[in-house]
């Protein structure tokens, strides 16, 4: 079995301009999902797929491979994940070289483990999924939510629940913005992420962090400190 490791690293980062190579502890961000997945062990071919010539050498640095540049069409702020990622398998199909399992892993994704890699790979090789995932427990049940408008007034989503003990309700999970485990002909067929069968582990939220404000990226190197990683020496 040949497997990929994706790393879509678009250089027109509007909220955090050049993040994918914004220093994170030494490094540039990137350059941490990379060495996990190199570490893991469990790759082929270790890739990143962009548009931008310096995220490029940063990639290659960091020991990735980038074979080819993202065209045009898959590299504006709208373009879908699974654009991107059918791009690269059609492209290393015409180029001779096939796989049989992609894993999706997000530039940003500082916090993520060989193990978490290896976790995902195991239980999408031997369960019935399309696709494997990392998810997070909200901190809070979902059927208490609240909305408010403009003014300020404030209400329940959904009032039924006002007076629901929060531990007799069933607790719901977002996606922890790590990777995506998937098969090659998933890619090119475009499958949605969450639709079909789909499967997650959860990981608790001191673990990963998704980075899209300059909250975010401080919160994700408090966690960085906390989890004990150690910046890289060498930068």
């Amino acid at each position: 079995m040949s497997v990929l490791a994706v790393i879509p690293a678009r250089g027109g980062s509007q909220r955090i301009p050049r993040k994918n190579i914004r220093d994170f502890a030494g490094r540039p961000i990137l350059a941490w999902p990379i060495a996990a997945a190199r570490d893991s062990g469990l790759f082929d071919t270790i890739m990143v797929s962009t548009d931008d010539d310096e995220i490029a050498d940063a990639a290659r640095t960091a020991g990735a491979e980038v074979p080819f540049l993202r065209s045009p069409a898959t590299a504006d702020d709208h373009s879908p994940l699974l654009d991107v990622l059918a791009e690269v398998v059609a492209t290393y199909r015409d180029r001779g070289q096939s796989f049989d399992t992609v894993c999706c892993l997000l530039a940003t994704a500082a916090l993520v483990t060989p193990e978490g890699l290896k976790h995902g790979h195991q239980l999408f090789r031997s369960g019935d999924f399309d696709s494997v995932f990392p998810v997070v427990r909200f901190g809070s049940p979902i059927q208490r939510a609240l909305r408010r408008d403009a003014a300020g007034h404030t209400a329940m989503l959904a009032p039924e629940h006002y007076a629901s003990r929060s531990q007799d309700l069933e607790p719901a999970y977002h996606d922890a913005g790590q990777f995506y485990w998937m098969s090659a002909a998933a890619c090119l067929a475009k499958t949605p992420t969450f639709s079909g069968r789909a499967g997650s582990f959860e990981v608790d939220e001191t673990e990963v962090q998704d980075i899209d404000t300059p909250t975010d990226w401080r919160l994700a190197e408090l966690k960085f400190a906390m989890l004990g990683r150690v910046p890289d020496s060498r930068a």
